[in-house]
């Protein structure tokens, strides 16, 4: 019986961990302005929402069309992420001429 309780407990333990990295989901309410293939465009207030989908986008209720209304839930993932330099160097990244000059 313990061991059916820690293996329940251990299970338990390792699905909190996988649902806590999930992101956030959000959603958007509106129109719908366009479909193709890979996007759909809704109208929310006065902005456009261009929201990519693919084969494992699940849809239902029917198709989209134009003009219909739609709640589009989705996550936001960055495709990629490029890192710019401050301006200001590292507190460790002295020249090197500069930390002999002080040995001396």
């Amino acid at each position: 019986m313990k061991k059916v309780l820690i293996a329940v407990c251990a299970v338990l333990l390792l699905s909190s961990f996988a649902l806590a990295a999930q992101p956030k989901s959000y959603q958007v309410t509106g129109p719908v302005l366009e479909v193709t293939s890979d996007t759909v465009t809704v109208q929310k207030g006065n902005e456009k929402w261009e929201i990519a989908r693919d084969k494992d986008t699940k849809v239902t209720g029917g198709d989209p069309k134009v003009r219909s209304k739609v709640t589009i839930m989705y996550k936001m993932k960055a495709d990629a992420i490029e890192v710019k330099a401050d301006g200001k160097p590292a507190a460790d990244s002295k020249p090197a001429a500069t930390k002999e000059q002080k040995k001396k």
